[in-house]
């Protein structure tokens, strides 16, 4: 490439942009200039590249298809507004031809990197971001455009020097029913949607990360997929690369290298119809089983699964029926029937006998559900029960009737452990439920019991634990409708509900095909329902029909704590007094369950997604699926074959020995004090110059004195802040999270240390993983997620 001779912030009709000169943001950060494959210097192309990153980072080419063949390449603007290339030999190149009359058109590339052709008369006339290459900037859009009838898609470059167009293209499917569509030569690759309300369906990873923010848009204009940075210091691009990988990455400083952070087809099960129709894929290796009700369809050889799977039982059409699934990557081409409710769908779905299956789904982010069907073979499907799909597939009779009789004796076995359960920790809710479960099979009307277990027949307050009838739980919440929903945890959705009396209620779903949920159902039952605390959640009760399991919460107004200090624009809701007050609650309530309670119980999940916040933002703990109880005081240490909790969260000697006592709360305390000062997630945590996460990040500035440089920028103006409040509770926050849980302090101590500003604090040792430490046993795995170990025996 040549040198550079001279730069300019715009380009008018009087000035020719020749190869060696470049147009530059007002920012500094983008430059737009020729350039061209280093072994072919008689090659040019205008381009978009990133002004002061090397090696050379193009992120949009103008002329593709048609270099420049010389190395007197200009870039012209016409008083009409018309931009073109011209070579030695005048031939012209054509990327622009206003259909407006220009009034003083300028050219200019924006600090998003948006090249713009633009006039006071008519704002933009063309901008390089209607056109994207291999490469999609923050802003930028892909999809349908309505007004001109062109679908924006993402093609990759040929190879690593030559920008003309590969083989691998990325978009939005048909606007009818939108999905995320990877094709090599116009032939499907991978696939991810229809957009289901909340994500494409089978795209978790793209939902979690700290660096940026996915958005759907569907409007007048079109259908469009584009994605916005959370943090504008920090680089990010999403490329379609010459090998056919969809990936998001960002820019490291220190290492002068793009890092990928979210690669969407990075698993066996992303390639498109890995298991043939009716198949489902496992993600994680290429694992095919089969629905149930079908079997491995052998006509392709042993071990084929081209041929996917076959019915056990043909269809009668007349005499069919359908099974919920969950927790599912919906299948490709479906067909949106709309303007029929949730039961038209079901019935008009039956009457059609090449309806194979149908759901309900804000395919046009909307906030209003639509019927959705498939009319032949269910193909490319993945299992996903941490935020996959329900889907209700057709099944013939006689399956029906085997799939009836089976749940029958596995309900029957659920409500046998329950029984026991409760009997063995609380004999007066375990009678409850079983009478709970015996009348709501007998189709009473209401059955809603109070803790003496006679019906309530008034709706006066009760705060005791209650048994709630099904058609209370359902029609409080709509049917649970998508507008009810406010949630979506590991166990199963969270929706909103609303009692005759006018008493709001959260209900959390537990999932039917979760041996966790119904674990986490019992252990909340018969737990929570014992403690009283104004900074942990309340249980009203439960409710259990057939194979639902529910729980029912108050409602607090404001959701969990994560939606806010993880947010750019409500974290600045929370000044510096209320953090520090959340901090204080949630230490009093961790003071309760782990001495006060008369149980010495240990939370074990313990993050900001389960602090929740009432209307005047005081912090409850919620969620204790995964809590235990811990024996006498000398015995303060147990320990556990399968580790359940949250990356990042998680204490060391929990990860990656199973042991857990009441320190892992504080270890947990500690990053989550951490992570409320600084708006910062711990895991998932980024910085341009190094890869430690927030404990490690935290951990460098207090040795080197700066530790005052994590604070959230959204506290800098904050007239009532306190530095000696705030390293103070970066220094308790370290304390808390330190590697050897010995030198941990009992809550009751943190709260004399936070309270108590005469307390000479103790300097703290070396946090629990921190990269290159010996307590770093551990990689990166997710970001914020619910995981489970199985730790091999020792």
């Amino acid at each position: 490439m040549h040198s550079r001779t001279s730069t300019f912030y715009t380009l008018t009709p009087f000035q020719r942009l020749k190869d060696g000169q470049t147009l530059v943001s007002g920012n500094q950060g983008f430059e737009v200039g020729f350039f061209g494959p280093p072994d072919q210097t008689n090659i040019r192309y205008l381009g978009i590249w990133y002004k002061d990153i090397t090696p050379l980072t193009v992120v949009w080419v103008a002329n593709r298809t048609k270099p420049v063949k010389n190395l007197d390449a200009t870039l012209m603007l016409d008083f009409n507004g018309g931009l073109a290339i011209q070579d030695r030999t005048h031939n012209l190149v054509l990327l622009s031809m206003p259909s407006k009359n220009a009034c003083e058109p300028v050219l200019q590339i924006l600090n998003s990197g948006n090249l713009v052709v633009r006039d006071d008369c008519n704002g933009y006339l063309w901008e390089s971001f209607d056109y994207p290459s291999d490469t999609l900037l923050p802003g930028m859009k892909i999809g349908w455009d309505y007004k001109t009838g062109r679908n924006r898609v993402m093609t990759s470059w040929k190879n690593f020097d030559d920008p003309k167009s590969g083989d691998f293209s990325f978009g939005l499917d048909t606007p009818r029913l939108p999905q995320l569509v990877l094709e090599r030569s116009s032939v499907r690759e991978s696939r991810w949607g229809p957009w289901d309300g909340a994500r494409f369906s089978g795209t978790n990873a793209l939902w979690i990360n700290p660096v940026f923010q996915p958005v759907f848009l569907t409007n007048s204009d079109g259908v469009h997929f584009t994605y916005n940075a959370l943090n504008k210091s920090v680089l990010v691009r999403l490329v379609v690369t010459q090998f056919g990988k969809v990936q998001f990455l960002t820019w490291k400083n220190y290492s002068e290298e793009w890092v990928p952070i979210v690669t969407l087809n990075k698993d066996s099960c992303d390639a498109y119809g890995s298991c043939g129709p009716y198949g489902i894929c496992y993600i994680g290796e290429l694992n095919c089983q089969c629905l149930k009700g079908f079997t491995v369809n052998l006509s392709g050889g042993w071990m084929d699964w081209t041929a996917g799977c076959k019915r056990n039982f043909e269809l009668e059409c007349d005499r069919d029926g359908f099974v919920e699934f969950k927790g599912l990557k919906l299948p490709d081409n479906g067909t949106v029937w709309e303007n029929l409710g949730y039961s038209e769908c079901e019935k008009n779905c039956l009457q059609e006998c090449s309806c194979m299956a149908y759901t309900y789904l804000d395919v046009y982010a909307n906030g209003t559900s639509t019927c959705v069907v498939w009319l032949n073979e269910l193909f490319d499907m993945q299992s996903f029960p941490h935020g996959g799909d329900d889907l209700n597939i057709r099944m013939a009779r006689p399956e029906l009737e085997s799939i009836a009789s089976a749940e029958l004796e596995k309900d029957q076995n659920l409500v046998s452990i329950i029984i026991s359960s409760a009997a063995a920790g609380m004999a007066l809710l375990g009678f409850l439920i079983a009478r709970c479960v015996f009348t709501v099979r007998q189709g009473p009307e209401n059955c809603e019991l109070n803790s003496s277990g006679r019906s309530n027949g008034s709706q006066e307050e009760n705060q005791e634990f209650r048994l709630y009838n099904i058609r209370v739980i359902s029609a409080a919440t709509n049917n649970f409708s998508n507008a009810n929903k406010i949630g979506q945890g590991g166990f199963g959705p969270v929706y909103k509900g609303e009692l005759p009396a006018g008493k709001e209620i959260a209900v959390k779903r537990l999932s039917r095909n979760s041996r966790q949920g119904h674990e986490q159902f019992e252990n909340e039952s018969s737990l929570i329902a014992r403690l009283q605390h104004r900074n942990l959640v309340k249980l009203f009760g439960c409710c259990v029909h057939e194979d639902e399991r529910m729980l029912i919460y108050e409602y607090l107004l404001n959701k969990s704590l994560d939606k806010f200090i993880f947010d750019e624009s409500r974290k600045r809701l929370l000044s510096w007094a209320k953090r520090l007050d959340i901090i204080l609650g949630v230490a009093k309530g961790l003071v309760y369950l782990h001495d006060d309670s008369g149980l010495r119980i240990v939370h074990r999940d313990l993050k900001a997604g389960n602090i929740l916040l009432d209307g005047e933002m005081n912090p409850k703990i919620s969620d204790f699926g995964l809590a235990k109880i811990l024996g006498e005081e000398n015995q303060p240490q147990e320990e556990t074959m399968r580790v359940h909790g949250t990356h990042g969260y998680m204490s060391p000697e929990y990860t990656m020995h199973g042991q857990f006592s009441t320190k892992s709360d504080v270890f947990s305390f500690g990053v989550l004090v951490l992570e409320i000062l600084s708006g910062q997630k711990n895991w998932g945590f980024h910085h341009p110059d190094h890869d430690l996460n927030l404990l490690g990040h935290v951990w460098n500035l207090w040795r080197e004195g700066k530790e005052l440089e994590i604070l959230d920028s959204a506290l800098e103006f904050e007239d009532s802040l306190s530095e000696t409040q705030v390293l103070r509770c970066i220094n308790v926050g370290l304390l808390c999270a330190q590697n050897d849980s010995e030198f941990r302090p009992a809550m009751s101590t943190v709260i004399c240390m936070l309270q108590n500003e005469s307390i000479v604090l103790l300097e703290p040792k070396e946090p629990g993983f921190y990269p290159g430490s010996a307590s770093a046993g551990i990689g990166p795995v997710s970001v914020n997620e619910l995981t489970c170990t199985t730790l091999s025996a020792r």
